[in-house]
């Protein structure tokens, strides 16, 4: 988790280990643990929750990847995150045991409802302000999205170490050819 709002952490549930494409939400039993981790109360996803939450997370990323790469919009994909959005109706309830607080309540399932949630914080941050803050992260390999304050260049610092290091070995791998080839070493 990168501290993002819950949409881009969603779209973040694939990811890259070492340059290769990965796999975050691969079994009922890991949606239902990224839902209750972001604070869904989920106590049990199915392969068909799966495939609706791979659904939406396509969409949001196609969306992502537009807005970052300049490109026009997927009238599929925003259609979408646009049905996701709209079912099942949700509204909000005043709790107050142990003490005040909201509850998020839905004539839906528990999925249902998270995927709604989700559909809803994407079209906030790519229908709003915030849209202009996200970013794709430029490091070698990484596929990840996260909003930037301004400063902020990478997903998370050791997504920047590695970009880091990696110029760093750019230049000093081309310095040392080039040193190599002025001056070769005596036979």
């Amino acid at each position: 988790m990168l501290g993002e709002p819950v949409a881009i952490e969603f779209a973040n549930t694939t990811f890259a280990v070492r340059g290769r494409p990965a796999e975050g939400l691969e079994t009922p039993e890991m949606l239902t643990q990224w839902l209750w981790d972001n604070g869904f109360e989920v106590r049990e996803a199915t392969r068909r929750d799966v495939d609706a939450a791979r659904t939406l997370r396509a969409a949001i990323r196609d969306i992502a990847a537009a807005i970052t790469g300049g490109h026009e919009w997927d009238a599929d994909a925003v259609a979408t995150v646009n049905a996701y959005a709209a079912s099942p109706p949700r509204w909000h309830e005043l709790a107050f045991d142990p003490e005040p607080h909201v509850v998020q309540r839905s004539s839906g399932n528990p999925v249902e409802t998270a995927l709604g949630v989700i559909a809803d914080n994407a079209v906030e941050i790519f229908g709003g302000p915030l849209r202009d803050r996200l970013r794709a992260c430029p490091g070698p390999g990484c596929v990840l999205y996260f909003l930037t304050d301004g400063r902020r260049e990478w997903c998370s610092k050791p997504c920047g170490n590695r970009a880091r290091a990696a110029r760093h070995y750019a230049r000093t791998a081309g310095t040392a050819r080039t040193s190599r080839t002025q001056h070769p070493r005596p036979s």
